[in-house]
């Protein structure tokens, strides 16, 4: 079947083509979404009348959507599942699910702008694609974890924690971490500190000097007038 594309539709063409696909993808998505036109002489002629109010209104949206994906790209959300030694879930992690803790996020969207080619069915992090519109996508990590704690685990070595031993290990190398950063941040206050009371000292030795060479300098006048 032809169609007459309303938008830019991806790996099949831009608003104005006239493109065949198969009747299903025609009568099940493209037409009832307002996406296409079936590929008649009337309905060309009546997207050439009001392809510049299509054009005008893409563009708006385009906009809209460039706005909101700079809030949105990059964004980090967690899935808790339970999930066995291995790593693979009870369950799976489909796109309804991340489109509910982005939308958690304070984001509008909907189950269909998640691009997930198959449920998710084991821990980890995972790169997904938003659509937005038609010619603006964005990626959020999806953080899948038995929990919250384990999945700042996660987050902050990479990768999946497959076993109870590998989540102690990482808990520990963690606060190790942390100490080692607070030993630093004490060492350059420290530091900082020395060199603000040296500074100090400087400046003061310099107002000495400079009150002394003063002094001086007043009792040879005083000499020179007797």
């Amino acid at each position: 079947m032809e169609v007459i594309l309303l938008e830019r539709i991806e790996k099949l063409g831009q608003m104005g083509d006239v493109v065949s696909v198969k009747p299903g993808y025609a009568r099940n998505f493209l037409l009832p979404q307002a996406k296409a036109l079936r590929a008649t002489t009337e309905n060309n002629k009546q997207f050439e009348t009001q392809r510049a109010q299509l054009e005008a209104v893409n563009l708006e949206k385009r906009a809209e959507a460039e706005k909101v994906g700079k809030k949105l790209d990059g964004l980090d959300i967690i899935v808790v599942r339970q999930a066995g030694e291995s790593g693979q879930l009870y369950g799976s992690v489909n796109a309804r699910d991340i489109a509910d803790q982005v939308i958690g996020g304070g984001f509008t969207i909907t189950r269909q702008q998640v691009e997930l080619a198959q449920p998710i069915k084991a821990l980890g992090l995972y790169n997904v694609q938003v659509t937005l519109h038609p010619e603006v996508s964005v990626s959020v990590t999806a953080n899948v974890a038995r929990s919250k704690e384990e999945a700042k685990i996660q987050a902050k070595i990479g990768h999946a924690v497959m076993s109870i031993e590998e989540e102690e290990a990482a808990q520990a190398k963690i606060k190790a971490e942390e100490i080692f950063e607070k030993a630093e941040d004490a060492e350059g206050a420290e530091a900082k500190t020395e060199e603000f009371v040296a500074g100090a000292e400087d400046s003061e030795a310099e107002s000495v000097g400079s009150t002394t060479r003063a002094d001086e300098g007043t009792v040879t006048d005083e000499e020179e007038q007797s």
